[in-house]
């Protein structure tokens, strides 16, 4: 999962948003440095990851691509669950995609002089290019796996990936349906599990 849906999946508690993006951006134990709501969002973070890896729509996702391309599909597939979510967003949320972006943007302002330096970044840039909401379109799909791929020691042309993407579309539409109510049960019983420790 990517930006817009851990953030989505974290549920209606800011602390827990912010901690939804924060998983990305924040490594190793999480000792009190955060407020405990945020640390609680990115430890969900973390196990939404585990768990996400192991599911059969993941696998079927990555089998569809031929090595090299078959390594970095998981990142493909965070991008393009993003773009399915935010495409078709009134199938699982009531308040609008925009409304709850700017929303998100101002809860994550609050912690600002507490973020990590990538998260502030993505805080000053993100409410101005509306970041979150543009995975709603296509056309935006290949600038952001290729800004993606422009990150790796060597960099991976993760654009050229789509083409099998576009091939499979009604499947891929298919599992991320059958997935993401799964995802959201998966947080929703976390967070109750650690609201009872």
């Amino acid at each position: 999962m990517n930006y817009l849906a851990h953030i989505a999946l974290a549920g209606p508690s800011p602390e827990h948003r912010v901690g939804g993006l924060l998983g990305d951006f924040v490594r190793g134990p999480l000792i009190g440095n955060l407020p405990s709501g945020v640390e609680v969002g990115i430890s969900v973070h973390r196990k939404l990851d585990i768990y996400f890896d192991q599911q059969p729509e993941i696998q079927a996702f990555l089998k569809r691509f031929e090595k090299p391309m078959r390594r970095y599909a998981g990142i493909v597939a965070d991008v393009v669950y993003d773009h399915i979510l935010a495409r078709q967003w009134s199938q699982y949320y009531e308040q609008s995609l925009p409304e709850f972006c700017q929303e998100f943007y101002r809860q994550l302002a609050v912690y600002n002089d507490r973020l990590p330096v990538r998260a502030q970044q993505f805080l000053d840039h993100a409410p101005k290019v509306g970041w979150l909401e543009g995975y709603s379109k296509f056309d935006n799909l290949p600038l952001i796996l290729q800004r993606i791929g422009g990150r790796f020691r060597q960099p991976v042309a993760l654009q050229n990936a789509l083409p099998t993407v576009i091939q499979h579309q009604d499947a891929i539409d298919r599992e991320f349906h059958e997935l993401y109510p799964r995802l959201q049960r998966f947080v929703h019983t976390k967070l109750q599990q650690i609201e009872l420790v």
